[in-house]
């Protein structure tokens, strides 16, 4: 099985920055496209950025595009997630995911197979 690990997260005031980490352990053979996902309190789950790691290939939801940078280390096996000028509406729940779905639908939960248990990120204004 493949296992991912959050960190990074913490608290920033509006305007700042925090890098996310996901470590990424396992065979990852059957997976190509890793994600990052939020969920606040009393919200859905909703996609934020996803990478294609054959190519590199990025998605970004519309809330975080020019804001949030996904990219991947593979000689480390680590994701990122660089987000800059936070805001308090970026205060949620952030979770890694792996998996092979359709790159179209790389914001729907069921493209990932594996998911991080979370690092929690709160931006104060």
């Amino acid at each position: 099985p493949v296992e991912l690990v959050e960190s990074g997260g913490g608290s920033v005031q509006a305007g700042g920055s925090l890098t996310l980490s996901c470590a990424v352990s396992g065979n990852t053979y059957n997976t190509y496209l890793m994600g990052w996902f939020r969920q606040a309190p009393g919200k859905e789950r909703e996609g934020v950025a996803s990478i294609y790691i054959t190519d590199g290939t990025t998605y970004y939801a519309d809330s975080v595009l020019g804001r949030f940078t996904i990219s991947q280390d593979k000689a480390k096996n680590t994701l990122y997630l660089q987000m800059d000028s936070l805001r308090s509406d970026d205060t949620a729940m952030y979770y890694c995911a792996a998996g092979r779905g359709l790159l179209r639908n790389w914001a729907n939960r069921q493209s990932y197979f594996y998911w991080g248990p979370g690092t929690r990120v709160t931006v104060s204004s």
